[in-house]
């Protein structure tokens, strides 16, 4: 049964906050685990990450090129249906069109001082993109990583996925070629993302690592950040939907599951100002339940942490909604546009009663690795500028120095820096 709330009791506020405030998906013991794994790639290179791929994906390497003779990425794409394929490449047009018009131009001015200022922006030279492999079939967290990448420049992009047994999804061999991957490997786990940070046998490191994967991938990349950049932490996927009483009760249910279907740590928000379509939703939930194939994992999603809050009003529901800042957010509502304006806090947006989320995993063309656990406070999701630097550039003329100079010179002199200090005082004969 899932749990509900209504906005007008006493006790909502303490039971609402309880319930954000719970964990999800969290694994006992893997900071440890995946601390010794990095150390294990650190020190010993390709033969580690060979004996964990051994010992997890029952695969065996060559720990010097770290690939496999049972794994063709070339041969498992030709063996993509041709229907998929098409579906593929359309996406592909699709996420390359709306990330093309996320790109930054390099700009600079001179200021009232005379002094140049101006940024341009580089692209990384290596990225690493982590893939969840096996059967598991994700031809669109390949696109959505590596199109960016390539749009931006970035000359080296590097796929790990792993391959147990030697099996890979044909669909994900098939994006990953398309859209542009230079190298891969099949490996899996914290140990790729060692590899992929440290370098292990052929493959050297990379300079940011992205894409999703469990709760150990998720661990290997907080811990190697800093020697590497990152795109997020990934948690389980969330769903929020505000809807009223002009909402279809059967797409709303869908739409829920979607998100639930992903992992039994997923989450499913309803918001709602309709006491009575809060009623019929759930309903409508557990019948689909019913027939779902994955009804066991999403079922979980749904009883252990999913929710139906009814609320007064759509702008008390915006308001609850910024405090949730969910991954995805569907406006399933009569005039979405009035309301987006007060939304803060949200990896994505769907607006209307035919964007259903979906659309955005795959074809809208907006990216879908998106912020989980609240952290759309404060991070975005995916872009182009997630794979360009901004590099800071100013050319000072006499003029300019001669500007700028005594305010320099008082600020280091107060910060304690009199080497700071000499470097100006120097360039106008006046010692410090």
């Amino acid at each position: 049964m899932v749990r509900t709330f209504d906005v007008r009791k006493a006790s909502f506020k303490d039971a609402f906050a309880a319930f954000l405030a719970e964990p999800r998906g969290a694994v006992d013991n893997v900071v440890d685990s995946v601390r010794d794994i990095l150390d294990d790639v650190l020190g010993n290179g390709g033969e580690a990450v060979a004996r964990y791929t051994a010992k997890f994906d029952r695969l065996t390497l060559d720990p010097t090129l770290l690939q496999s003779d049972n794994v063709d990425l070339h041969a498992l794409a030709a063996a993509c249906p041709q229907d998929l394929r098409e579906a593929i490449d359309f996406a592909a047009v699709r996420i390359a069109a709306y990330h093309e018009k996320q790109r930054p131009t390099d700009h600079q001015f001179t200021d009232e001082a005379g002094v140049q200022l101006g940024w341009r922006w580089t692209a990384l030279d290596a990225v690493g993109v982590y893939v969840p492999g096996g059967l598991a079939s994700y031809p669109s967290s390949v696109l959505m990583n590596v199109i960016p990448a390539k749009l931006a420049g970035v000359e080296r992009i590097v796929m790990v996925a792993p391959a147990p047994g030697g099996q890979l999804s044909p669909a994900v061999a098939y994006a990953a070629i398309s859209a542009g991957v230079h190298e891969y490997y099949p490996i899996g786990g914290a140990q790729a993302i060692g590899a992929l940070a440290f370098g292990a046998g052929h493959l050297l490191p990379v300079d940011k690592i992205v894409g999703p994967g469990n709760a150990y991938v998720a661990e290997a990349k907080r811990q190697v950040f800093g020697s590497v950049g990152i795109d997020t932490i990934a948690g389980p996927s969330e769903i929020l939907v505000i809807a009223d009483d002009t909402a279809n009760v059967d797409w709303i249910a869908a739409d829920l599951l979607s998100q639930c279907e992903h992992d039994a740590a997923s989450q499913a928000i309803l918001l709602t100002t309709s006491e009575t379509l809060a009623e019929t939703v759930s309903k409508s939930v557990d019948s689909q339940l019913e027939v779902l194939e994955t009804a066991q994992r999403a079922g979980q999603a749904w009883s252990n942490h999913g929710a139906i809050i009814t609320v007064s009003s759509l702008e008390q529901a915006a308001g609850l909604a910024n405090q949730i800042a969910a991954e995805h957010l569907e406006l399933a509502i009569d005039d979405p546009e009035a309301l987006l304006p007060q939304i803060k806090h949200a990896g994505a947006v769907f607006l209307g009663h035919h964007t259903p989320e979906a659309l955005g995993d795959y074809v809208t063309g907006s990216n879908h690795v998106l912020p989980t656990c609240r952290a759309a406070r404060f991070s975005s999701g995916l872009g182009l500028c997630d794979f360009l630097k901004r590099m800071s550039i100013q050319k000072a003329s006499l003029e300019g120095f001669q500007a700028l100079a005594p305010a320099a010179l008082r600020l280091a002199e107060t910060e304690g820096l009199p080497a700071h200090a000499r470097s100006v005082s120097i360039r106008t004969n006046k010692e410090r």
